[in-house]
């Protein structure tokens, strides 16, 4: 009995600590400023319809010249997608479809990009597609930017 209390407090304990530095992840990766919540996926095909898979939500923040994209549930301190200003291409924007309206936020805009070759999608609200197609278009002069 003495050890079925221990292993559980220890469980518990376990469960505590993970939650808190999962918490201080977050506060960390937001704490530079300009963040958002962005989902990302690889784009599918383009005869393929969107489905609801494949969408992976993160936060995304705004670090100079790049967007640095960390998945919500993860221990990584390093972001898992680096996307540069001069590299992303938007290809055009949509609202959610069918499953994705279950897979994404309830406000989110989806935006099709091309990034160095890579086709990739974005999801994020209204709010955040505004900040981030006005960030696309601050770009340095003599930069080529593409807004669809």
């Amino acid at each position: 009995m003495v050890l079925a209390l221990q292993v559980l407090g220890t469980a518990v304990a376990l469960v505590v600590v993970a939650l808190f530095v999962f918490g201080l992840r977050r506060r960390l990766i937001q704490r530079p400023g300009g963040t958002f919540d962005c989902s990302l996926r690889s784009a599918p095909e383009a005869a393929e319809p969107p489905t609801g898979k494949g969408w992976v939500y993160g936060v995304a923040r705004y670090s100079g010249d790049r967007i640095e994209w960390f998945r919500v549930f993860s221990y990584a301190p390093r972001p898992r997608q680096v996307l540069e200003r001069s590299a992303i291409e938007v290809i055009r924007r949509r609202m959610p479809q069918g499953e994705e309206e279950l897979a994404l936020l309830s406000d989110a805009v989806v935006l099709s990009c091309a990034h160095r070759g890579d086709r990739l999608e974005l999801a994020m609200s209204e709010d955040a597609l505004t900040g981030f197609l006005a960030w696309l278009e601050a770009a340095p002069p003599g930069q080529r930017v593409n807004v669809a």
